[in-house]
């Protein structure tokens, strides 16, 4: 069953957020992951959302895959390569279960 990671951070363009953005997108295609939106701004219809954060939605083919990615060797380097901690929200789900 697929799944999503879902993230919410505060957008800033500073030569180590893109050095991440790169290094973590190498990573989530390296582990089979696609994005389905990435850095957007989403159109709110209930409840609040600060004007400078985006969304990332990235599909793995299952929760397990979505958390190898999270611990693997390249995604923390690529966490590792930013000056400070990102301020975010990071969630990941397993998707609904279709039938044939």
């Amino acid at each position: 069953m697929v799944a999503y990671v879902i993230a919410e951070s505060e957008h800033l363009d500073t030569e180590d957020v893109r050095r991440y953005r790169k290094l973590a997108a190498a990573s989530i295609e390296r582990h089979g992951g696609r994005y389905l939106a990435r850095g957007v701004t989403p159109s709110v219809r209930e409840g609040e959302w600060a004007a400078k954060n985006r969304m990332v939605i990235i599909e793995f083919a299952s929760i397990d895959e979505a958390h190898a990615w999270y611990d693997s060797d390249e995604y923390q380097a690529a966490l590792a390569s930013r000056s400070t901690p990102p301020r975010r929200r990071m969630l990941f789900v397993d998707g609904v279960a279709t039938t044939s």
